[in-house]
């Protein structure tokens, strides 16, 4: 049997817009203890013009959480950092990765990895500002920019600003012709060029993120980088959470039942009730917590149908538990 008890790895659950909330990082949270769970992107715009509140909120039990910053300016970044530590994040990341073009258009995201000194300036300014760590999330390459050498590069010249954590996913991005959703199966995977970087920069704590859909490869990645991140897998099959603690951590503590996690989800949905917020926001991500069960077709629809009901409470939660029986 695989050993699984690996000192000083990081497991996380990657920033996904639209996805990656608040009531589903609570949601997560319930499944795993160790886990590092990241916000959504969240543009230094929003954050200097909209309602701080609503972007930066979140509950205590999503301790450790981190925030994915989105933005090219490096007093901007700054500030957004000073904001994003008073609010009690415990990681401020970097989004050098999304290659979508309403992101381009704001001048960040993965077109930054053409401009490795501006992003190490956003880097340096956001690291004298705030004591949490800064880490940065990249592709390996973009467009015809994707030989190792400029990699290389690039994560030589971050790491000399003062990033010691770099998220990468395994995958170019093709800022032309190509929708988010491809440039997230289309450009092959390339583990090895994730390793190789781990082995050329020892010192560095290097992520691999992209195309990971089990625990069984996130243990063997983990023998030769320092982290893995899940996204999509992780959110279509939640339940998948619980087993992380043990199998990466060496943290054997009683799980809980899908059923127990619905049950304890509920005070939490209470509270959020009585402020206003509608089921609905929280339970589209309990979705697919009994994927691949009995039931879970039924558990999904009674959701899907009830759910967004005006008026609908916990008990559109305890009667869809019914149908897992």
């Amino acid at each position: 049997m695989m050993n699984t008890d690996i000192p000083g790895k990081r497991f996380s659950v990657a920033p996904m817009l639209d996805w990656t909330d608040r009531h589903c990082r609570y949601f997560h949270r319930m499944l795993s203890s160790h886990s590092l769970l990241y916000s959504e992107m969240v543009s230094t715009g929003a954050i200097l013009h909209g309602n701080r509140q609503t972007h930066l909120q979140f509950d205590p039990a999503e301790h450790p959480v981190a925030l994915q910053l989105g933005g090219s300016n490096p007093a901007e970044l700054a500030l957004c950092a000073k904001i994003t530590e008073d609010f009690g994040y415990d990681e401020i990341n970097l989004n050098i990765g999304c290659p979508s073009p309403r992101v381009r258009n704001g001048s960040f995201g993965a077109c930054l990895m053409a401009e490795p000194e501006l992003v190490a300036a956003c880097v340096a300014a956001m690291r004298q500002t705030v004591k949490i760590p800064v880490t940065v999330k990249s592709r390996i390459g973009i467009d015809d920019r994707d030989s190792y050498p400029e990699l290389v590069d690039f994560i030589a010249t971050i790491a000399a600003a003062g990033c010691e954590t770099f998220i990468v996913h395994a995958r170019k991005a093709w800022l032309s012709g190509l929708s988010p959703k491809q440039n997230r199966e289309i450009p092959p995977l390339r583990y090895d060029v994730v390793l190789r970087l781990k082995q050329d920069f020892p010192d560095l704590n290097i992520v691999i993120n992209g195309g990971v859909t089990s625990l069984e490869t996130a243990l063997d990645l983990l023998r030769g980088v320092d982290g893995v991140m899940l996204g999509r897998e992780i959110y279509h099959n939640p339940y998948l959470l619980s087993e992380v603690d043990a199998r990466i951590f060496n943290d054997h503590h009683a799980v809980k039942s899908r059923r127990d996690i619905v049950l304890t989800l509920l005070p939490y949905v209470e509270a959020q009730l009585r402020q206003g917020v509608r089921l609905n926001s929280m339970s589209r991500h309990y979705l697919g917590l009994f994927h691949g069960v009995n039931g879970a077709r039924a558990w999904r629809r009674h959701l899907s149908e009830h759910a967004t009901r005006r008026g609908a409470d916990q008990r559109v939660l305890l009667d869809a538990l019914e149908f897992t029986v």
